[in-house]
């Protein structure tokens, strides 16, 4: 069977954009580095090009593809003056159904806040994760296009473009990311003084993941009203005060500190991380009380928290402000993270590092170490650098 061809003016058209995408597919492959192996270039087939005509499902692809795509197709109609959107598509009229926010999320259903209501969804058959590195199709977050059936119910027929997600290793494909939170903009780190002890080492994993994930983070010391030491409490964050990260002292059941949480929080989506048992509920029914969450008391027998929120949940708390809930997560995976990366993320250790005798020092064991030697000398925390070296030897010398 012969395929349609387009003719008079369609057929002009069909060239004209032919013509400028091979333009500019060049242009963008001059500035690519070379890779370690060639593959068929999908603008290389004309025949094919009836496939920038996507599907109303969004087809989802690997970060960097849809990065390429995107400069040579916004490339080309810039050529052919005109406009292309942040998917790299041509402009579309205003797609079908309502948008509207992801706000829990099982294993087959969502949840769906549409402008304050609540609607439970199913998903378009034809969405799928596959070839994007992550194992769920939608998340908590995320910004979808739904359609209502009349009886209450939706479908979620598309999922817009994220502009950031929280992810960590899938539990039963490591080689995978599960999409914990999309969208977010900070991340707020909830570490609790007592009941459970403070975990610095958490909180420097959780403030590596935020700027990985491009993420402002906010670390929150709760139940202060524990201390038998305020003062030393406070010498125990200096170093992350020193650094420039902010931090919160609360107790949600004093309220000390809850007017500055809540200032912190408005406006904006929050995604809430920390052991069980940090207070993460309580502090929330502290800053907007009637939310009615479910919180229990730190087991006796162990000093750790129980669990209380058994999944993600995306809580609307005003106009404009939300926060997301999540588990209690006691291990935060690095996934792809390398040993050699690792000093970035230590602004305290990089300053430090160019003492160092030798160029790739990994700053745990070697002679001559201009960090190590700025810890003997107080110059940097030695909890900081227990948290680094603990870290560095759990990460592998390459990323998988």
């Amino acid at each position: 069977m012969t395929k349609h061809k387009p003719n008079g003016a369609a057929s002009i058209q069909a060239e004209r954009v032919a013509r400028s995408i091979q333009k500019a597919s060049k242009q963008v492959k001059r500035n690519r580095k070379p890779s370690g192996s060639r593959r068929r270039d999908w603008l290389n087939d004309l025949d094919k090009l009836d496939e920038l005509d996507l599907p109303e499902a969004e087809r989802v692809m690997p970060r960097g593809e849809r990065e390429r795509r995107q400069v040579v197709l916004s490339m080309a109609l810039a050529n052919l003056g005109e406009k292309a959107n942040v998917d790299g598509e041509p402009a579309p009229e205003k797609a079908a159904g309502q948008q509207g926010i992801v706000v829990e999320v099982s294993s087959s259903l969502c949840r769906v806040d549409l402008d304050g209501r609540s609607v439970v969804c199913g998903l378009r058959g034809s969405l799928s994760s596959h070839d994007t590195g992550f194992t769920n199709v939608v998340a908590v977050g995320d910004h979808v296009i739904v359609s209502e059936d009349g009886s209450g119910r939706g479908v979620v027929d598309k999922v817009l473009p994220r502009h950031s997600a929280l992810t960590r290793p899938d539990v039963f494909y490591g080689h995978l990311q599960q999409v914990i939170v999309a969208n977010a903009g900070q991340l707020l780190i909830v570490a609790a003084w007592r009941e459970p002890p403070i975990w610095l080492e958490l909180i420097d994993r959780y403030l590596i993941a935020a700027e990985r994930h491009h993420l402002a983070p906010i670390i929150c010391v709760n139940k202060i009203d524990l201390a038998q030491d305020v003062q030393a409490c406070q010498a125990e964050m200096q170093p992350y005060l020193d650094l420039g990260y902010r931090v919160i002292w609360t107790s949600a059941l004093t309220g000390k500190g809850v007017r500055e949480l809540h200032e912190a929080l408005q406006g904006r989506t929050t995604v809430l991380a920390g052991v069980s048992g940090v207070g993460k509920s309580s502090l929330l029914a502290a800053v907007q009380p009637g939310l009615q969450l479910r919180t229990r008391t730190v087991s006796g027998h162990s000093h750790e928290g129980r669990h209380t929120t058994s999944q993600v949940t995306m809580l609307r708390l005003e106009a404009g402000t939300f926060v997301v809930d999540t588990p209690g997560i006691r291990e935060f995976g690095l996934s792809g993270l390398e040993r050699r990366e690792l000093a970035r993320f230590y602004p305290e250790v990089t300053a430090a590092a160019s003492g160092c005798r030798f160029g790739d020092c990994s700053h745990t064991q070697e002679p001559s170490c201009a960090v190590a030697k700025a810890v003997e000398q107080g110059r940097i925390s030695a909890a900081r650098y227990h948290s680094y070296q603990k870290i560095y030897f759990s990460l592998s010398d390459r990323a998988t």
